[in-house]
């Protein structure tokens, strides 16, 4: 066999190695991977929404305003609920729209179908005129119209300041009680003269 002939022979077996290396990955088995089976609906946010700004009305109302860097929104889970894992604060309106109570939270979670809200972390509300309520845990139970905790909590008002273990209160905080109190303060006349 010449040198021209042994050099056409490797040619050919070079073009046919080629061709059957490409034409084998034609025969594999496609291998179909399911994506949608590893994913679980109820675990799996159905929303979510960066720096919200959004009011909420009833019957044509506006009622709150809430603001928070991210909300969270899982309805497929059982139960439903809402979360925003890096804060939320909270303005509810008179029907004027005068402020008349804030909430401000480190986290927040809303239970739609309980329409219960289980705020945490440095927890504090305000109400008009000047009372502060600053608690590790708050609870507001919506449908029930009542905020309570099972944490510390620290009440100021204009007249005194009150802490304590639990708290139970109507969603307007002008009745509540505070269930084992640890001290109540009297807030000095010049004291509170002077923030007027």
């Amino acid at each position: 066999m010449t040198r021209r002939n042994a050099l056409s022979v490797v040619s050919h077996l070079s073009a046919i190695s080629l061709a059957l290396l490409t034409l084998l990955p034609a025969c594999v088995e496609e291998q179909k991977i399911n994506v949608a089976a590893s994913l679980d609906p109820k675990k799996m946010a159905t929303m979510t929404t960066r720096n919200i700004s959004t009011l909420i009305s009833d019957s044509g109302v506006i009622q709150y305003k809430i603001v928070a860097p991210i909300w969270k929104v899982y309805d497929e889970a059982n139960p439903p609920y809402w979360i925003f894992p890096d804060g939320l604060y909270l303005q509810k309106y008179d029907p004027y729209f005068h402020v008349v109570a804030t909430v401000a939270a480190d986290s927040a979670r809303y239970f739609k179908d309980r329409q219960l809200w289980r705020l945490e972390g440095h927890v504090e509300m305000t109400k008009v005129p000047k009372d502060l309520f600053l608690s590790e845990r708050l609870f507001w139970d919506q449908r029930k119209g009542r905020i309570y905790s099972d944490t510390f909590i620290h009440i100021e008002t204009e007249t005194h300041v009150l802490e304590g273990i639990g708290f139970e209160s109507n969603e307007r905080l002008t009745s509540y009680r505070v269930l084992k109190p640890q001290g109540i303060f009297p807030v000095p006349e010049d004291s509170a003269s002077r923030n007027n």
